[in-house]
């Protein structure tokens, strides 16, 4: 069974390699990137969850999913649409609903940066924008009880904007639990990759 492992939009696939390097099975792991799923279409929430949809849709049969932040999102709104194809979900550092008053903080602080520090990360200056503008009223307090697959919910005991949004949903959603790992912050899989990779390695197993 395959597992989709989803990057946030501050970084890119290849932020998994250092965790894919401690997992069993890696021949069943897909790191999409973002960016490239996207396909050229404007980088709009709706856009890039469409073709996220479209990409697990034709993997054949039910697949594991795993996401941070962003990627965590997208996995979350699959899996309340097409709760027969998602075996298990992972959610790493994932807001239940979007703040918007980080998300305007953060807009205010991204104005000021230079173009070239958005290369390392999913998408450009511009669609990162665009991204971000796309997503301030998602809010999935309402649906997450609908969740009814076996669920890991992760986060780093550093990363104080998603720790409280961490507990709500291990606290909503059924057939879950919670993780909180110590000494890391929001990029669980760069700061903790061998820890990381433990966890789900035995989430995976049980």
């Amino acid at each position: 069974m395959k597992l989709i492992l989803i990057h946030g939009s501050g970084h890119k696939a290849k932020s998994w390699d250092k965790m894919i390097s401690y997992m069993e099975n890696k021949k069943d792991i897909l790191t999409p990137d973002l960016s490239i799923i996207l396909n050229g279409k404007e980088a709009s929430y709706s856009n890039l969850y469409s073709q996220f949809r479209e990409y697990c849709n034709k993997i054949d049969g039910k697949i594991n999913l795993c996401g941070l932040s962003l990627g965590g999102i997208l996995a979350l709104n699959y899996a309340l649409d097409f709760p027969g194809k998602v075996n298990s979900l992972i959610l790493i550092g994932t807001p239940y609903k979007v703040p918007r008053v980080m998300f305007r903080i953060q807009n205010i602080i991204f104005k000021f940066l230079p173009k070239s520090l958005f290369e390392s990360m999913a998408f450009n200056k511009k669609d990162t924008f665009i991204l971000g503008n796309s997503m301030k009223n998602l809010d999935f307090s309402g649906n997450v009880q609908n969740i009814k697959c076996k669920t890991l919910i992760i986060c780093g005991k550093k990363d104080k904007a998603n720790i409280k949004s961490s507990y709500y949903l291990s606290e909503n959603i059924k057939n879950s639990q919670l993780k909180i790992m110590n000494n890391t912050g929001h990029i669980v899989n760069e700061e903790n990759p061998e820890e990381l990779a433990i966890v789900i390695n035995n989430f995976l197993k049980d």
